[in-house]
């Protein structure tokens, strides 16, 4: 696995436009979360993550992930462009992270 240099995820999520660029979003928002957790065991009395979000589980994740794109209609309601399948399941992914 290639090692990401800590970065800003959503930077990388507006910078997404092709497979190459896509995997690189997700291996920073893995990253993300892997500090995240560390942060989490930590302090093992708070019961978010870090930046307080409740996305703790893959099921939560998925389950904020899927609540914005049934709110959103897979962001179009939010201007994101069908055209660009690569960064719409980008900000799928990112939307579970902080989508409630």
């Amino acid at each position: 696995m290639v090692r990401v240099p800590k970065v800003d995820v959503s930077e990388l999520l507006n910078q997404v436009k092709d497979s190459e660029s896509f995997l690189v979003f997700v291996r920073a928002l893995a990253a993300d979360r892997a500090d995240s957790v560390i942060k989490v065991k930590a302090s093992p009395s708070h019961p978010h993550d870090s930046d307080g979000r409740e996305s703790t589980t893959i099921e939560s994740f998925l389950k904020s992930a899927i609540a914005w794109a049934e709110d959103s209609n897979f962001g179009l309601t939010q201007g994101l462009p069908q055209s660009n399948p690569w960064r719409q399941f980008a900000v799928f992914l990112y939307c579970g992270k902080i989508y409630e």
